[in-house]
C-alpha cells in the first residue's frame, strides 16, 4: 500500500492509504488569474506598499541584511550538522539517481525524492511533503513540495527540520534595486533549518522586497506577500516516504534533462557557497568543520 502521513499545520497526524497522483492544478488556475487581475488591475489583490504602517520611509535594506547574516550564523548545532549532511549528500547525487519521479511528466520531484533516499539510508527520518492550501482573501491558493526531516530528542519529543531545494527562487521580484538583490543571494542555496527560523527569513524577505518594489513605486504582489509564503511551510502536508512504490506501475525512460539541469546548477551554487564560506570561516573554528554529526538520534529513529 502506498502509504503517505496526512499532517496539519497544528501538529495533528494520521494515516492515509493509496493515495494516488498527488495534488490537482486547481490551485496553479488560481494562482494564474491572480496574476492576470494583478497585471491587468494594478495592485487589485494585492498588498499595496500604500497600506503599510512605515510608508513614511522607505525600509533600511541594509539592516536588513545583517539580520540574514545574523540567521545564517544563529544555528543550533543539530541543524548545522544536519546541513553538512545535506550538503554533502546533495553533491554527491548523480543523473542516475534521478529515478524517483512518479509515472507521468518528470518534474523536479525526482532531485527530492533522491535525496530523501539517502538521508533515510543514513538514518534519519526524512520524508518529501507536498502542501497544498485554498485562496483566502488576499491570499492565493497554492501548493509547494519540500523535505523534512524528524529529530527526535531523548525525552521522547521531536522537531521538524525543513529542506528546501529552491529556496532563493521563493523570493525572486521584478525590477528588483541592486541592494535586494545582494540580500537575495545572501540567501543559502538550499534552507536547512527550524521552521522558527525559516519564519525569520520569510518576515525579513517580505519586508526587503516590499521596499525594493516601493523604490520603484511598485506594489507587492500577492504571491510575494508574508502569508503568501508562510502558507507554502505552514500549510496541511502529506509525508511521502515510501519511495519504492512511487514508481511501481511507472517506467524510468523519463526525459531527465530539466532534472539534470537542475541537479548541475543546484551542485554548482552550492560548492561556490561552501567554498566561500569556508574561506570566511576563523582558522580557530576549523574543528567545527571536522565534527561527525551526533547519531544519537538514530536509536530513537521511528517511522509513522
Amino acid at each position: 500500500m502506498d502509504c503517505r502521513v496526512v499532517c496539519m499545520a497544528g501538529g495533528d497526524v494520521w494515516m492515509r492509504g493509496n493515495i494516488g497522483g498527488g495534488f490537482s492544478h486547481e490551485s496553479e488556475h488560481d494562482l494564474a488569474l491572480m496574476v492576470t487581475d494583478f497585471l491587468e488591475n494594478g495592485s487589485v489583490g494585492a498588498e499595496s506598499w500604500c497600506s503599510s504602517d512605515s510608508d513614511s520611509a522607505l525600509s533600511d535594506l541594509g539592516h536588513l541584511a545583517d539580520k540574514i547574516l545574523f540567521f545564517k550564523r544563529s544555528v543550533a548545532r543539530y541543524e548545522s550538522d544536519l546541513t553538512s549532511v545535506v550538503h554533502s549528500l546533495i553533491l554527491s547525487i548523480s543523473e542516475n539517481d534521478l529515478n524517483f519521479d512518479k509515472s507521468g511528466q518528470c518534474s523536479s520531484s525526482c532531485l527530492k525524492f533522491a535525496l530523501v533516499k539517502l538521508l533515510r539510508l543514513s538514518g534519519y527520518d526524512a520524508a518529501v511533503c507536498a502542501a497544498r492550501w485554498q485562496g483566502s482573501g488576499k491570499v492565493p491558493g497554492g501548493d509547494h513540495e519540500y523535505i523534512d526531516v524528524v529529530n527526535y530528542n531523548n525525552l521522547g519529543s521531536s522537531e521538524r527540520l525543513i529542506i528546501d531545494l529552491d529556496f532563493r527562487s521563493h523570493f525572486e521580484i521584478a525590477r528588483a534595486v541592486q541592494s535586494y538583490d545582494r540580500i537575495l543571494n545572501s540567501l543559502p542555496v538550499v534552507y536547512v533549518g527550524s521552521l522558527t527560523r525559516l519564519k525569520q527569513y520569510l518576515k525579513v524577505m517580505a519586508e526587503a522586497a516590499r521596499s525594493s518594489l516601493k523604490q520603484n513605486s511598485m506594489p507587492l504582489p500577492p504571491w510575494r506577500s508574508l502569508a503568501y509564503l508562510q502558507a507554502k511551510w505552514q500549510s496541511p502536508y502529506q509525508r511521502q516516504f515510501n519511495l519504492e512504490e512511487q514508481n511501481v506501475n511507472g517506467s524510468y525512460n523519463f526525459d531527465h534533462k530539466k532534472c539534470s539541469a537542475h541537479l548541475k546548477m543546484l551542485q554548482s551554487l552550492l560548492q561556490s557557497e561552501i567554498e566561500a564560506e569556508r574561506l570566511l570561516r576563523p582558522l580557530d573554528n576549523d574543528h567545527v568543520r571536522k565534527h561527525k554529526p551526533d547519531r544519537r538520534r538514530h536509536s530513537l529513529f521511528r517511522i509513522h
